[in-house]
């Protein structure tokens, strides 16, 4: 198993593979998301977080998911459009994933490993679970769907 975030890579949502250690040296919020969530609005309090606090090294990662009620029903394409269209966001869509069970992306295991939810729980249990990670790739915390990006800003500052 991988020690480290920076073993790791995802496809971006054209399909073009991306390394994490190109994320090397940065901050990162990384957050499984979907568009017709009613959590979705947070997409905006994650747009404000990254053009506040990118110029100091600081990187939102997001994952689209159909796995919770199938509230990312489109393919890639269509979630950037929307994302776009809606929220005008300007940091990386990474390509659609699983986040639980046998096709989960790597990337999540890890991070479920390293950050467990509430009671040890090892799965995600919902859309905009958020991970942050520092600046030598340590996942750093877990927060709950329902934290507003907002509540996380004294976590990114005090790492950046």
């Amino acid at each position: 198993m991988s020690q480290n975030i920076y073993d790791f890579s995802a496809e971006d949502y054209k399909g073009d593979p991306v390394e994490l250690k190109d994320y090397q040296g940065k901050v990162m919020l990384i957050v499984n998301t979907a568009s017709a969530c009613g959590f979705t609005p947070q997409y905006k309090g994650l747009q404000e977080l990254y053009a506040k606090h990118k110029e100091q090294g600081f990187e939102v990662l997001a994952f689209p998911c159909n796995q919770f009620r199938e509230q990312e029903k489109g393919d890639n394409a269509e979630i950037k459009q929307f994302c776009d269209l809606q929220f005008n966001i300007k940091f990386p869509l990474f390509g659609k994933i699983e986040v639980n069970g046998d096709n989960a992306h790597p990337l999540f295991n890890f991070l479920k490993e390293q950050a467990p939810g509430i009671l040890g729980s090892k799965g995600i249990k919902w859309n905009f679970t958020k991970f942050l990670v520092n600046k030598e790739g340590k996942v750093i915390k877990r927060y709950a769907p329902a934290t507003k990006p907002q509540a996380i800003e004294a976590d990114i500052e005090k790492l950046l």
